[in-house]
């Protein structure tokens, strides 16, 4: 089983530096290039099933990849980080090193990295459960990305995973499933 990821294309708020969190924005004319571009390059993946956060910007990403009318699904599970009291703010005002901690509590009301992860590994758990001969192609947000990033790699001792399993828009990575890493797991 392959499970390949994709970032949906970038957005305005992308654009100008902004925590998108919840925030329901589609992509803007260079999401839907950066889409029209990555649809090419699926070409030669047998993807058999898109799995797709339901936010409008994952939503028109995979409509624009789905080249040969591949069943969507889509999974609440795999909205973006609820940034609450950050949500359209600056980059740069915002400590991504501890935003993005594990252990760290300093920004209040927005979802910890704990509940991200918890959600998430439940839809994975479920999509390798219920999809296991299947090739996979999940539509998604850097948060999410980060979180399916730790699924298979783990957690490093510190809890950070800022610059772990960041995603450009529309950039693909690809992760295999076997059994043997469902015992390590």
């Amino acid at each position: 089983m392959n499970i390949y990821v994709i970032r949906h294309g970038r957005t305005n708020n992308n654009d100008l530096g902004l925590f998108n969190g919840r925030t329901d924005e589609d992509i803007n004319e260079t999401g839907i290039e950066q889409a029209q571009k990555v649809k090419d390059k699926l070409n030669n993946i047998n993807i058999e099933l898109i799995i797709c956060s339901p936010m409008k910007r994952a939503r028109h990403t995979a409509e624009i990849i789905n080249r040969n009318n591949i069943p969507i699904i889509y999974d609440d599970r795999l909205i973006e980080r609820d940034t609450g009291e950050i949500t359209l703010k600056p980059y740069q005002m915002v400590d991504r090193e501890k935003y993005w901690n594990f252990y760290s509590t300093k920004y209040k009301n927005v979802e910890t990295v704990d509940e991200l992860l918890k959600r998430v590994y439940s839809s994975l758990d479920d999509i390798i459960k219920n999809y296991k001969d299947k090739n996979i192609l999940i539509v998604t947000h850097n948060g999410v990305a980060r979180a399916i990033y730790t699924y298979f790699n783990g957690m490093p001792k510190d809890g950070k995973i800022w610059k772990l399993g960041t995603q450009k828009n529309c950039e693909i990575k690809k992760y295999s499933f076997y059994e043997e890493f469902k015992e390590k797991k």
